[in-house]
């Protein structure tokens, strides 16, 4: 069998994923948390950056909402650390796969990215198509909705992680 050899990273990591939801606070830093806790428990997290964006600037410079937080928490995950923060221009050279929330995020974000960079945005549950096109906003919503976008986000993180395998050969 013919030896392998790992993917240079010394400079930086080799694959990039960006979530984005509308004020990253509820989405998208879930996506995001689990997405690297899913990396680093499988040894790539030095080979990968994740982030996560909004497409407003409503929350910029806030930690995600405490429900989503404490959703995450419950199932092992620290968002602590993040802090929301909009989208910008350079994110669409910068992540190889830009991961919308719902379609109106992806509308938006297709607005604004130069041409060359557009296949990059996808819609986040082309990895979980079982549940739909679109993770539910959970803000406005009761408890059970955080529930729901952990679960679309576990499945999602699951499949992102066989196919940022895939990727990194």
């Amino acid at each position: 069998m013919p030896a392998t050899t790992a993917p240079d990273t010394s400079s930086g990591p080799v694959f990039s994923v960006l979530m984005v939801c509308t004020g990253n606070i509820c989405r998208s830093p879930t996506a995001d948390g689990l997405l690297r806790h899913r990396l680093r428990e499988a040894g790539l997290d030095n080979l990968v950056l994740v982030d996560s964006a909004g497409t407003h600037d409503y929350h910029v410079g806030r930690p995600p909402d405490r429900r989503s937080t404490a959703k995450a928490r419950s199932y092992g995950v620290d968002l602590s650390s993040l802090r929301a923060r909009q989208v910008r221009t350079e994110d669409f050279a910068r992540f190889d796969l830009i991961l919308a929330m719902d379609t109106s995020h992806h509308d938006i974000l297709l607005q604004i990215c130069p041409p060359q960079y557009r296949e990059r945005v996808k819609l986040y549950l082309d990895y979980a198509p079982q549940f739909g096109r679109e993770v539910p906003d959970p803000y406005y919503g009761a408890e059970d909705g955080f529930e729901t976008v952990w679960r679309m986000c576990d499945a999602v993180s699951a499949a992102l992680l066989d196919e940022i395998r895939r990727r990194l050969g």
